[in-house]
């Protein structure tokens, strides 16, 4: 049994590791590295709540702030590692501190997409600590969303909701195309347009550069939006530096085994960073949601102590957007065959997607129970 297992990264993947190694009787030390000054918190609020100002303290936290120390789990927050040197099976902490392990885990999570070339007004956002920026553009009055994803529509929906005018521009073909079938991608542009947020698709941007009164972004066919400043919103990039600087593997993530094991034995990997080989599909899987995550904070620190996890959860998700919620499960890829329940057009329909008689994922508004039979459909294989 392992003395001391340090876990790098307090997002949820992290706390939850934390969490599941001591109720699975651990009685080593914990100690739990968090690069932000804050208490383990709910991301998915960054958003919506946290950057509406309306999310309440005691929901927003993970767990209440004296939940650590009556664990005994020693949560370091403000508390960043710069370097492991897995030969000597110790951690480098950027105040010069050294803390020795036994077992590590990396929850690293991952970083904001960024853009080459782009001015002091384009912002990201990933936590609490960038939400300023994107509020005080809210509250001038405009905002420029590059990307119409989950995180670019959440906070689309969220600054019309505060008066900002909003415009969003998106490479892809629809909004939400990384986890919605066009039909429900055209559902969710027409709600945005009936909240006066007008999302322009195929839109490939050449620059975003510093005006006078803001962000002037410029298309390649030539068209041009202003405003007070620019969210850049394009997806995420693993955090896999610290994985590789110490001689982990590391692709488009942290390679890991189904045991979460990494190259390096005593090293573990979960949550955003992680690439976790799927046997079924020969290949490794990163996830990038919040319940994949959590599933895989748990697994991980199960097996940690010597317990084989089960098989991967089914990957699936929510986002509320002007009171909706859409949910998705599995993944709809091109070429699956599509059916379509409930009604084309209103926030009463559900995708689901199938290949070789086999259900892969599943999307849908306002239908809870759709997406909780294909989560078991596509867990079954059936």
């Amino acid at each position: 049994m392992t003395q001391r297992i340090v876990i790098v990264g307090a997002g949820v993947a992290g706390a939850t590791a934390a969490k599941t190694l001591r109720s699975s009787g651990y009685s080593g030390e914990i100690v739990l590295l968090g690069a932000e000054g804050s208490q383990p918190y709910r991301r998915p609020m960054v958003s919506k709540e946290l950057l509406a100002g309306t999310a309440v303290e005691r929901r927003m936290l993970l767990e209440a702030a004296d939940f650590w120390p009556a664990q005994d789990i020693d949560l370091r927050t403000g508390s960043a590692v710069r370097g492991i040197d897995a030969e000597r099976a110790r951690v480098y902490m950027t105040d010069d501190s050294e803390i020795d392990y036994d077992a590590l885990l990396l929850a690293t999570g991952a970083r904001p997409r960024r853009l080459p070339g782009v001015g002091l007004g384009a912002h990201t956002l990933r936590g609490r600590g960038d939400i300023a920026p994107i509020r005080a553009a809210i509250d001038d009055g405009s905002l420029l969303i590059v990307g119409a994803g989950l995180i670019g529509c959440e906070v689309a929906a969220t600054a019309a909701g505060l008066g900002a005018q909003v415009t969003v521009v998106h490479a892809g073909p629809t909004p939400l195309d990384r986890v919605a079938p066009e039909t429900i991608g055209e559902f969710f542009r027409k709600l945005h347009a009936d909240n006066a947020v007008q999302i322009h698709t195929d839109v490939v941007l050449t620059e975003i550069e510093d005006v006078a009164d803001g962000v002037l972004a410029t298309a390649t066919d030539g068209r041009r939006w202003t405003a007070g400043a620019a969210l850049i919103a394009i997806g995420a990039v693993p955090e896999t530096a610290l994985a590789g600087a110490a001689g982990v593997a590391v692709a488009d993530g942290i390679l890991v085994d189904e045991n979460y094991r990494t190259s390096i034995p005593g090293i573990y990997a979960a949550g955003d960073a992680a690439a976790r080989f799927d046997p079924e599909l020969d290949e490794y899987v990163r996830e990038e949601h919040w319940n994949s995550a959590q599933a895989q904070g748990a697994a991980a620190a199960k097996a940690m102590l010597g317990v084989t996890p089960d098989r991967a959860q089914v990957p699936w998700g929510w986002s509320t957007q002007y009171g909706l919620n859409l949910q998705f499960a599995g993944r709809i890829r091109p070429g699956d065959e599509l059916e379509v329940r409930g009604v084309p057009g209103t926030p009463d329909i559900a995708v689901l997607g199938r290949r070789g008689g086999r259900m892969t994922g599943a999307v849908a508004i306002g239908r809870p129970a759709d997406i909780r039979a294909a989560r078991e459909l596509i867990g079954a294989r059936g």
